[in-house]
């Protein structure tokens, strides 16, 4: 399987993550919702359920985004860490403009209008 055909998602911490992110991405992209916390059994299973797919960690530039990144670096290491701008601080708040940005210097297909 290439990187072309693999399967992508995206994982962010809440439900207004999501909903920014669908409305940007213009490719099937699956985005996962940690709701801020994840526990070691879940992050277990969803390292079982991602194994072999191309996975985006994206959260937000604070306190408990930095705790789900870490943690996400120390389970599953071969992830991609994509980052806001510190000034922006939420993902849900962040400008459409620039989270197609940070999305598309990750080679995912993006709205254009965003741009």
């Amino acid at each position: 399987m290439s990187l072309n055909e693999m399967e992508r998602v995206i994982i962010v911490e809440g439900k207004s993550d999501k909903k920014k992110i669908e409305t940007i991405v213009n490719e099937p992209v699956e985005i996962i919702c940690t709701n801020g916390t994840i526990s070691i059994s879940m992050l277990d299973e969803m390292i079982e359920r991602l194994y072999n797919k191309e996975v985006f960690i994206l959260a937000d530039s604070d306190a408990a985004g930095e705790k789900l990144r870490k943690q996400f670096r120390k389970e599953f290491p071969e992830a991609e860490h994509l980052y806001i701008d510190k000034m922006y601080r939420e993902v849900a708040t962040a400008p459409e403009q620039h989270i197609a940005t940070v999305l598309l210097s990750a080679n995912i297909d993006v709205n254009a209008k965003y741009l």
